[in-house]
């Protein structure tokens, strides 16, 4: 069970790289985000932020799915936003690729993609105790 569970974690780790290598594109606009991770094996997070985009910033609620992931941690995220012709393009579900380990505190490194073209690199500082290593599911939306 131990090298399934291991075998899985490789395949994810090398199934990021292209999204990784995607993100140092043009930066179009910047995200800030803070929220909440809760997992055993599947984390579940709940955030919200702005995206400052055309001088402008705009709230923006954030939710997503994770696995491979155990802990309960606090986080603030910042990040750069490429491929954004519109502001409407940043609305959607987004493939995440992330690696990172927390102990009181720490970091994440996290590169997503949208099903419009948008990507997004996310730089996070987390507190509490987060161990991952995952392929997330994450939802983007502007707030009203």
């Amino acid at each position: 069970m131990k090298r399934i569970l291991a075998t899985c974690l490789v395949s994810f780790s090398l199934a990021a790289l292209p999204l990784v290598a995607s993100a140092d594109a043009k930066s179009d606009a910047t995200i800030d985000i803070s929220g909440r991770t809760v997992a055993a094996g599947v984390g579940f997070t709940d955030a919200k932020g702005t995206v400052h985009y055309g001088g402008k910033s705009y709230p923006v609620q954030v939710e997503g799915v994770g696995v491979a992931q155990v802990g309960v941690s606090t986080f603030t995220a910042t990040g750069e936003v490429s491929n954004l012709k519109q502001l409407q393009d940043i609305n959607g579900n987004y493939t995440a690729a992330s690696a990172g380990a927390t102990l009181a505190g720490g970091g994440t490194e996290t590169s997503m993609t949208n099903q419009n073209g948008v990507v997004i690199k996310m730089h996070s500082t987390n507190a509490g105790i987060d161990l991952r290593l995952s392929l997330d599911g994450v939802s983007v939306k502007l707030s009203q």
